[in-house]
């Protein structure tokens, strides 16, 4: 914080003030002196808060005595004062006067002290006898007492009441302090004073006790200190309550008179006199005001005129503090170390919230006063900005870190770094953040989030181009670049760091001493060492880096110019600042970003701007320098804001122009050639565009150019080619140069005086201003054209903002079908979409984008409708396959004919048979003329029906199976002749269809399943017709399909059959195979191979009921013949239940009563007429192949003439079959696939 003496009012008569009061709600300022004097005054400030002026001098009369003390009650506005004599007075306003109210006098001894609670309702008045008065606001006593100690009476000193108002302290002359009960007035314990030893003479000068507004009054210790106990030793204590007993120790090194807390409880004014040595070598005491914060940290000191200060008082904001010195009241005015910066247009700062511990931090842009709120922000140390960033540095206690956060303008974090110490010093450039500790500095070259950078300036385009790099060191340390990156040097140092500053080139650290570390960037080289001859608070460098400005602890402003490189060294050098250039009471300044000389400062309330060392004339100021640049000031009023800092006024923003630019305004009004000559003797890029412009606004083209020229504008050169291209048209070069000014409204005016709307248009077209373009061409600017661009570009204005109904509408008007698309769809406004598909013209692409976006929600109608539209047939199937939509996707490749219309019937195909519907999957790949995978799911179809015992229904499976696969067969090579390449591609389709089939035998052989279940069948057929020898041989032909018919059914029909024709060798074998099965554990209906061992009762037990029931009807048939000539019922009604090895029981049954001999029938070769049994495949001689007659099982040897051994084979299977079977039973279709057969032959 910064202090200064502003103010000072003289009191009549050199009548010397002992007391002064400043009531902080109204402003009120009251003092009281020798002789009676008592005086309220006020002051008002200016709006800038540079000058006051009093607004009210009234004297009070009543007094005769010394005025002792004074105190203001502020919630009720009245006046208490007391006088040498004991008089109390107190005095009410009353129609803007003040008068008395109540007088007291106790004529027996001095009042020392008096004090009103926070919350005005009572008052304590303590006599220096030691009596004590307790009343309340209006005028009742409520109870009196003299304290005594020891049986003796307190010489009282002073009083304060307790922020809860239930306890009093008193302060003694013999520099105790005791707590009373408020209500009762008992003690209730005397104060460790642990400032001063209990045998020390120290006089207590003073008890102040802050309150906070929305305290916890039961967890005093997570507050900072608020009572204040100070002895004229100059030794303070700072407690957090009455109780405390770790107070913070304050040693002023004074002779302290008067202690006060600011009305925010944050600063603590102690106000006596030190001991100074002049230049004669005499000893002066020196009046003097010490600061210190709540942690009992030094602040500031002021010096005051006079003999000594008797009294001191704060204005209710803490912005300026009241001394009673001699017969003078001094005013000071008081700039506390704010948490800000400047950045961007924006200022961010922080606050604290009333009854809050954390900040809050506001990002305020002070050109379009939005404003951001980044609450919450604990234990914020500092901020620094600069380029388009801020750092905002923190404590994090749960790390025990600090952590430096960078921001950008609406207070979004980008980048976070720890770092292990308090950064006392912070600042920040374009490319580069330093924290700097009491001992240690951390540099961060952080990522830019400015996209461009400056191709003429390499150093800032290099920087920027580089990842973010950080270092640390200590400030002992030798650093030069891409040094060692470990822990900086541990040795304390004496001499820590006070200062830091940044610039493009360079980091300055200043030291305690005085010195000043150089370090050059971005290399980060140690490379410069100088001494000055102050101990630097606040340092800057100018936009060259060639000057430092220094502000030191006492408000001294001086400048040094910056060693040239040949003069680097790390030997300290003394450095002399700049004659003609040492300003006092200095609390801010800042220099000029584009001119190396100009710097503007602030001086108490007044702002100067120096060129070089001359300054201009002042202006009366007290706002902060946020920039400089283009001979512009920037400043805000902090103080104004910090007031109110959720609502900052546009007006805490104020901008200044230096003299140079005030006059050449001013001369700008008179002749260009005066201020041509002016801007000569003053240079400045912005005084020659200044010129440029109002030449130009003259039609001087002449002066025009040449202010271009020392301006370096190239664009304003070929500009002014371009007015001379205007054959002298007065009226469009001002138009021309209004729009070049960006004054756009003059513009179009002036292209409306000439009817030349067109232009005017034109003009806002460049501008980007469509609502105005839309208004001209309405008005006859433009054709229908431009409109429709018009109607697009505020379309698009209104997206880019979010607002899409809006956009909707203006896009709409232009016709813009494509942004429609987009913008309905982020509405889901589905029936604008479906408007769109009747208002496009078909075969346009958009119908294309709005078909895929119907897909993307589901919408398969519509999205069916816009691909159809738009000629896109195959887009349409492919959009209901997606969203398995099979059936409209197929009646839309069958309506158009798509030449993959197959495909998609076979994809849907396979969807019906993962939903399982397997009959309409048949019927689309039937459809699709998908053969192969029709047959496959035929197939297996046949077997889940054999394993339900549906042998019927899996004979005809087997059969489609064989039928659609001689179909794709058939199609593949009824196709027109193939030569070269499509013959090898036809074969190779062959192939894999065959290896495709290979893993299903009944698919690898078409007809081998079909045959299988029909054989089966006609066995049992042939058994239940009492045909056994026939039924044997029928069934002895299973043996070869026992791959596709489960071997246990095979065998029981082969061992049933045999035994009913008495053929009990083949009997015999069949058992034997039964037994091996049995063996092997082999069940009922289980995969051929299967070695589950189980007993015979569950192995056997589901044997096929047909074989039963055949088994039934030929025993009964048998018992007809004779029981000794054929077996019984019962010999083949076994119980297979009753035994555990039921076909080896059955078996030994059979055959103890029937030997294994018999004769079988045989058939001879056709070819070698050697004899074969007529169930043989294959000549067992010559190897020959034997067909089998499908309607008996029978082989068929020839075919001849013979009417029994004549032929008919099947058109559509090819089995044969002997007619005289067919004739006999007058059937007209195959047998075995069904089909019809030729009857015109027969």
């Amino acid at each position: 914080m910064f202090v200064y003496l502003s103010k000072k009012i003289a009191i009549p008569n050199g009548v010397r003030l002992k007391s002064v009061a400043w009531n902080a709600e109204a402003g009120w300022i009251t003092c009281g002196g020798c002789n009676g004097l008592l005086k309220v005054l006020k002051l008002d400030l200016d709006r800038g808060k540079t000058t006051s002026n009093l607004s009210m001098n009234q004297t009070l009369d009543g007094h005769e005595g010394n005025i002792s003390v004074v105190g203001w009650n502020e919630q009720y506005r009245k006046l208490t004062s007391s006088d040498e004599n004991g008089l109390i007075i107190v005095w009410m306003m009353h129609k803007g006067m003040w008068f008395e109210e109540m007088i007291n006098n106790r004529n027996k001894s001095v009042v020392r002290d008096l004090c009103w609670t926070f919350d005005g309702q009572k008052i304590c008045i303590a006599y220096e006898d030691g009596a004590v008065i307790v009343g309340s606001v209006d005028g009742n006593r409520l109870w009196g007492r003299e304290l005594r100690s020891g049986g003796k009476p307190l010489q009282l000193s002073h009083v304060q009441w307790s922020p809860d108002g239930k306890s009093i302290l008193f302060g003694t002359a013999a520099g105790q302090v005791h707590r009373y009960d408020a209500s009762t007035g008992n003690c209730v314990a005397q104060l460790t004073s642990h400032c001063v030893e209990a045998s020390s003479t120290a006089k207590l000068i003073g008890v102040t006790w802050h309150s906070h507004a929305t305290a916890d009054f039961n967890n005093l210790d997570s507050l900072p200190p608020t009572l204040a106990i100070c002895y004229d030793n100059g030794r303070c204590q700072l407690m957090r309550h009455e109780m405390d007993d770790k107070p913070v120790l304050i040693d002023t090194g004074m002779a302290a008179r008067y202690i006060r807390w600011n009305c925010q409880g944050t600063v603590l004014a102690i106000a006596g006199q030190q001991s100074a040595t002049l230049s004669s070598g005499d000893r002066k005491e020196v009046a003097m005001v010490q600061f210190y914060d709540t942690s009992g940290t030094h602040l500031q000191s002021m010096k005051v005129p006079g003999s000594a200060i008797a009294s001191l008082s704060w204005e209710g904001n803490g912005m300026r503090l009241a001394l009673a010195v001699d017969s003078f009241i001094y005013f000071a005015n008081v700039r506390p170390d704010y948490k800000w910066g400047y950045f961007q247009k924006t200022l961010v700062y922080a606050y604290v919230p009333t009854g809050r511990s954390e900040y809050t931090c506001v990002f305020w842009n002070t050109h379009t006063a939005e404003k951001h709120l980044v609450k919450n922000v604990s234990k914020l140390v500092d901020i620094a900005a600069g380029g388009d960033s801020c750092c905002l540095a923190r404590r994090d206690d749960t790390m025990g870190q600090y952590v430096l956060t960078l921001c950008n303008a609406i207070g979004a974090p980008l980048e976070i770094r720890h770092i292990d110490f308090e950064p006392t010093s912070l600042c920040m450039s374009d490319t580069h953040i330093v924290a700097a500790g009491e001992e240690l500095i951390y540099v961060w070259q952080y990522r830019s989030v400015a996209s461009k950078a400056d191709a003429l300036d390499p150093r800032a385009a290099n920087a920027r181009r580089q990842e973010s790099k950080e270092r640390q060191f200590h400030v002992d340390d030798v650093v030069v670049p891409d040094g060692p990156k470990g822990r900086p040097n541990t040795l304390r140092t004496t001499d820590q760091i006070c200062s830091a500053c940044i610039s493009p080139k360079f980091i300055l650290v200043g030291r305690e001493t005085g010195i000043v570390h150089m370090y050059l960037l971005p290399d980060l080289a140690f490379v410069n060492k100088f001494q000055m001859t102050c101990r630097p608070q606040k340092m800057a460098m100018n936009c060259s880096s060639t000057r430092m400005s220094v502000i030191d602890v006492a408000g001294l402003l001086t400048l040094y110019d910056l060693p040239a490189q040949d003069t680097w060294s790390l030997t300290v050098a003394p450095t002399q600042p700049l004659h003609g250039v040492e300003r006092k009471d200095v609390w801010d300044m800042r220099w000029s970003a584009d001119d190396e000389q100009l710097f503007a400062m602030m001086e108490k309330t007044r702002m100067y701007v120096f060129r070089g060392t001359s300054p201009e004339e002042p202006v009366p100021s007290a706002a902060t320098l946020c920039s400089f640049e283009d001979l512009k000031i920037k400043g805000v009023i902090l103080d104004e804001i910090m007031q109110d800092p959720e609502h900052p006024l546009k007006d805490c923003a104020v901008d200044f122009d230096t003299k140079a630019l005030r006059d050449t305004t001013a001369l700008l009004n008179t002749t260009l050639e005066d201020a041509w000559q002016f801007i000569e003797d003053n240079p400045h890029p912005r005084l020659w565009t200044l010129l440029s412009e109002k030449a130009l606004e003259k039609l001087d083209f002449v002066m025009a150019e040449k202010a271009f020229v020392k301006c370096q504008d190239y664009q304003g050169l070929q500009f002014l080619k371009r007015l001379h291209r205007l054959d002298n048209d007065k009226t469009k070069q001002r138009a021309e140069i209004a729009a070049y000014f960006h004054h756009f409204d003059d513009a179009e005016r002036l292209y409306r005086t000439i009817d030349r709307r067109d232009l005017a248009a034109e003009l806002r077209m460049r501008l980007g201003d469509w609502f105005k373009v839309v208004q001209l061409v309405q008005e006859g600017g433009l054709d229908d054209v431009h409109i429709q661009e018009a109607w697009s570009n505020i379309g698009d204005y209104y997206a880019d903002r979010q607002k899409w109904s809006k956009a909707v509408q203006y896009y709409n008007q232009a016709k813009e079908y494509g942004k429609l698309i987009t913008y309905y769809s982020m509405l889901e406004d589905f029936k604008g979409l479906q408007g769109l598909v009747e208002t496009l013209p078909g075969g346009s692409a958009l119908l294309v984008e709005l078909g895929n976006k119907f897909v993307a929600v589901g919408l398969f109608h519509d999205a069916v409708s816009a691909f159809l539209k738009a000629d896109r047939v195959k887009m349409a199937v492919d959009a209901c396959i997606e969203m398995n939509q099979w059936a409209q996707a197929v009646q839309l490749a069958e309506k158009f004919k798509i030449p993959e219309v197959s495909g998609y019937i076979a994809k849907y195909a396979g969807h019906m048979v993962e939903k399982g519907e397997l009959g309409q999957a048949l019927e689309l790949y039937r459809k699709a003329e998908s053969y192969v995978d029709c047959a496959k799911l035929l197939s297996t179809l046949g077997q889940k029906a054999a394993k339900a015992r549906k042998t019927v229904q899996a004979k005809k499976y087997h059969v489609l199976a064989a039928i659609n696969l001689d179909k794709y067969k058939q199609k593949m090579l009824s196709g027109p002749a193939q030569q070269g390449d499509a013959a090898v591609s036809m074969v190779d389709a062959l192939l894999t269809t065959d290896q495709a089939t290979a893993s299903d035998r009944t698919l690898a052989n078409a007809w081998r399943g079909a045959e299988a279940y029909h054989f089966f069948l006609l066995a049992q057929e042939q058994l239940s017709q009492q045909q056994t020898e026939r039924a044997m041989v029928t069934a002895m032909r299973l043996c070869e399909y026992d791959d596709v018919l489960d071997e246990v059914d095979v065998y029981s029909l082969i061992a049933l059959a045999a035994y009913l024709n008495r053929s009990y060798s083949v009997c015999s074998k069949a058992f034997t195979r039964l037994e091996d099965l049995e063996a092997r554990g082999v069940k009922h209906g289980d995969d051929r191979g299967a070695t589950e061992a189980t007993s015979a009762e569950n192995a056997f037990v589901t044997l096929d009921a047909t074989s039963k029931a055949l088994s039934r009807s030929m025993g009964s048939l048998s018992q007809g013949l004779g029981a000794s000539a054929a077996p019984t019922a019962s010999d083949s009604c076994y119980d297979f239940t009753e035994a555990s090895r039921p076909f080896h029981d059955l078996a030994f049954k059979i055959f103890t009563r029937h030997p294994p001999s018999d004769t079988v029938p045989t058939v001879p070769c056709w070819k070698c007429k050697a004899p074969n049994k007529e169930w043989h495949s294959v000549c067992t001689s010559c190897g020959v192949h034997f067909n089998v007659c499908v309607v008996s099982g029978r082989t068929i040897i020839s075919d001849s003439d013979q009417p029994q051994h004549r032929v008919e084979a099947c058109g559509r299977c090819k089995h044969k079959m002997y007619k005289s079977e067919l004739t006999g039973k007058r059937w007209r279709h195959c047998v075995l696939c069904h089909s019809l057969l030729n009857v015109s032959e027969r």
